[in-house]
């Protein structure tokens, strides 16, 4: 399983995909033992974003789980010094667009810190509307028929 755009090829997260250049967060590592015991998770996890031209890793993006009852959330992290170039924006529209055509998806949902600018622009720019606000975050969703 691959997802390739112009400028970017995504995959989902797996222990052989793994080299020096990759950061392993806490997230990527959780991931990793979850499809130890539940394969059936790969694709509703993290994806690793590299640039097509070089296979250099830029981030990940990913999911929190598997949908439930039609909903899925997503979120995403590109390194500092690939941001600022359409990336984050350019993988997650390709992601939610496989979440989409899977058929087990019409909602994607999304939050971000309130001060967060340059997530708010992506998200706005996925056309992701705001569907509510507290003091620290904002929460977005897409639906299939947007």
């Amino acid at each position: 399983m691959e997802i390739t755009t112009n400028r970017l090829i995504i995959v989902p997260c797996k222990e052989e995909l793994l080299s020096d250049d990759v950061d392993v967060s806490d997230h990527i590592n959780f991931y990793l033992h979850e499809i130890e015991s539940d394969p059936s998770l790969i694709g509703w996890g993290v994806w690793l974003v590299f640039l097509k031209e070089t296979n250099q890793f830029i981030g990940d993006i990913g999911f929190k789980g598997k949908p439930h009852n039609g909903v899925v959330e997503i979120g995403y992290g590109i390194l500092n010094e690939a941001q600022n170039n359409g990336y984050a924006t350019e993988a997650m529209e390709a992601l939610i667009h496989w979440a989409f055509q899977t058929k087990e998806v019409v909602t994607i949902t999304a939050e971000c810190l309130s001060d967060n600018k340059p997530s708010i622009r992506v998200l706005e720019k996925l056309a992701m509307l705001k569907t509510d606000e507290d003091e620290e975050m904002m929460y977005w969703e897409r639906n299939l028929e947007h």
